[in-house]
């Protein structure tokens, strides 16, 4: 925090004015087998660089425990995944009270012949969300039992899809997540993967992926809570590249599930994901300027290869503070040092 104190007009009682300096960031810290961390990671073991510019040690970290979550399920039946549905209204269901509460708020959508919203930023409610997950998926059931040619043409449009949920979803307080369930494929949309994943980072909204693979083959990981969780390689990896972008480059992570996973299991540790994220807290930069810039969270000593920060917004200080005389200004060995590495580039 930056601090002004003047004296008032008033018998000269000083007045203590406080500024937001201070900047958060949700990170998601895995083993190379997406198998959370067991045991705390102590603050002083986390630094940041903005730009990769000079590490500076995080000025406090914790985890993000039962921080209000803003979340938005999307339900897209126009692939594979569409096995995983008939199974989601009483799984999504679950999640309350034990995984999510009454502070968290949900949207739930479904994407088939268009993208259809049937719960908007509403609280946690157990029959809540079984009711909302039915009412989004009444449609693509009644396409099912028509008969062939009477029914929609399933599009499969994920990132025009994603992009609108997220649109809506990037005013909403809280830690703002997306849960997408998806085959990953995209066959049309006229937004890019891209364009989903510049505009979630500018709007600090992780995307996770819970990706099905029906007849899948190989070994599965059976790491604490994984579920039956398939390493990369099998044979949907090519088509989930975009995907896998999207999610990590926000702060999330494609969680592969196989027919063997239990599905209820599979969300709830998705929601363990969110709340054992860390939130990193640091100093806004003394000299900050508009723009994107890219940050990077490390942690000293630390066998973890999967550290994913998600976007954040870092506000500009008012011209008229710095010029201030009865502004207390943070010295340069208190802040970050943005560097000088350009950030990944706006899509066109």
């Amino acid at each position: 925090m930056a601090q002004v104190v003047s004296p008032a007009a008033d018998g000269g009682v000083p007045t203590l004015h406080v500024y937001t300096n201070l900047v958060q960031v949700p990170t998601l810290v895995l083993t190379m087998n997406q198998d959370l961390i067991d045991k705390p990671i102590a603050e002083n073991r986390f630094s940041v660089s903005i730009d990769s510019g000079h590490w500076f040690p995080a000025t406090h970290v914790r985890r993000e425990g039962d921080d209000p979550i803003s979340l938005s399920i999307l339900l897209d039946v126009s692939g594979d995944a569409a096995d995983l549905m008939p199974k989601m209204e009483d799984a999504v269901g679950k999640l309350v009270p034990l995984s999510l509460h009454s502070r968290d708020r949900v949207s739930v959508y479904a994407l088939d012949c268009s993208l259809r919203r049937s719960l908007n930023d509403a609280p946690a409610n157990n029959l809540l969300l079984k009711t909302a997950v039915g009412a989004a998926l009444e449609p693509w059931m009644q396409h099912k039992r028509n008969k062939p040619g009477k029914g929609c043409e399933l599009k499969g449009h994920l990132w025009d899809g994603l992009g609108a949920v997220a649109v809506a979803l990037s005013d909403l307080p809280g830690r703002r997540v997306i849960l997408v369930v998806t085959d990953g494929r995209d066959t049309g949309s006229k937004n890019s993967w891209d364009a989903v994943r510049y505009f979630a980072q500018m709007k600090g909204i992780a995307i996770f992926a819970l990706n099905f693979t029906p007849g899948s083959f190989g070994i599965e990981s059976i790491g604490r809570g994984r579920g039956g969780y398939l390493p990369s390689g099998g044979r949907s990896s090519a088509v989930e590249k975009p995907l896998i972008s999207v999610c990590e480059l926000s702060g999330g992570v494609v969680m592969r599930m196989s027919e063997r996973a239990d599905l209820s299991k599979s969300l709830e540790r998705f929601v363990t994901m969110l709340r054992e994220r860390y939130i990193v807290e640091f100093p806004r930069p003394g000299k900050s300027t508009a723009g994107e810039h890219n940050l990077e969270v490390k942690i000293d000593k630390g066998v973890y290869i999967i550290i994913r920060p998600s976007g954040v917004s870092v506000p500009l200080p008012d011209p008229a503070l710095a010029i201030d005389p009865m502004t207390i200004q943070m010295g340069p060995s208190e802040t970050p040092e943005e560097g000088k590495r350009k950030v990944m580039s706006k899509p066109q």
